[in-house]
């Protein structure tokens, strides 16, 4: 479980799908607050904690009896029926959470992984963490820059500034590291072809069939590399080349009959003619080529 320093705990920008809430309940002032608030949609809630306020008001008004003995008799009624205004207070905080959770509906994703807390105040508990990228369902309360959701049916409090409409993209892998899978390239290759190889085997590295000298053309020359996957999985191999062509050498590369080039590089992926099979569109391999 991350301390409070570890996880992702600032202030937040509003969401602007998050509803706030209303401040806490003031039962007294030798009471502790109770609670985050109460919805304004419940009107059951709402009457409850209106009537305990008028109350506790009441009492907080009324001239203490005076003691021939100098006793403060009419104290220890004073205390219980504050007692029971917080109970009562307390009662409508939980019917709100219960109500938050039972209609819950918007989703978000974590951006960051976060801290889950049982409350939005300074001294809530921590109960856990949630890892980024995770889809949560949030009941629209927000206070003191945290955002409800829902866990395993439960209420939990998280930072809400972390919290996005959508799920967020990864970026491509650094490079570093080695190649550990035994997989290499022919001898007379580019050297730009080994840092490709070298970079992609040390980034995927599932991958063991790399295809370089065959023909003619840019494979004859050296400077050609057919790397052999397909699927999802291809395109995260052709975003991680494009994204490092410059440290790499590379000069275009091609996959699911889409290519990118650096000298259009601002034009993105573009689309090519049909050459008939999968492999002749690159559907089973991303085909790169170096300077």
């Amino acid at each position: 479980m991350a301390n409070r320093s570890h996880k992702r705990d600032t202030n937040a920008r509003r969401k602007p799908r998050l509803l706030l809430i209303a401040g806490p309940l003031s039962v007294a002032a030798t009471l502790a607050v109770v609670g985050v608030g109460v919805l304004g949609s419940d009107p059951d809630v709402q009457e409850v904690v209106s009537a305990n306020q008028a109350s506790i008001g009441d009492h907080a008004r009324r001239d203490k009896p005076v003691s021939r003995s100098g006793a403060d008799r009419g104290a220890p009624l004073e205390v219980k029926k504050l007692a029971t205004s917080a109970r009562f207070a307390g009662d409508a905080q939980l019917k709100a959470t219960r109500n938050a959770v039972a209609n819950a509906s918007v989703d978000l994703w974590t951006t960051e992984e976060l801290n889950l807390w049982d409350g939005p105040t300074d001294e809530a508990t921590q109960l856990g963490t949630i890892e980024s990228g995770k889809k949560v369902l949030t009941t629209g309360r927000e206070l003191n820059a945290r955002a409800e959701v829902v866990v395993d049916g439960e209420s939990r409090w998280v930072t809400a500034e972390y919290l996005a409409d959508e799920k967020p993209v990864e970026g491509p892998a650094g490079l570093g590291g080695s190649c550990t899978n035994g997989t290499s390239v022919a001898s007379g290759v580019s050297p730009n072809i080994v840092k490709v190889h070298e970079a992609v085997c040390a980034a995927f590295p599932e991958i063991t069939t790399y295809g370089t000298f065959r023909g003619d053309g840019e494979h004859a020359q050296g400077i050609a590399v057919d790397i052999m996957v397909s699927g999802a999985r291809g395109w995260e191999v052709a975003e991680f080349v494009r994204a490092h062509a410059s440290e790499l050498g590379v000069s275009y590369a091609i996959y699911s009959q889409k290519i990118w080039s650096v000298q259009r590089s601002s034009e993105g992926w573009r689309g090519m003619s049909d050459r008939g099979s999968t492999t002749a569109n690159h559907y089973d391999h991303v085909h790169v080529t170096t300077y």
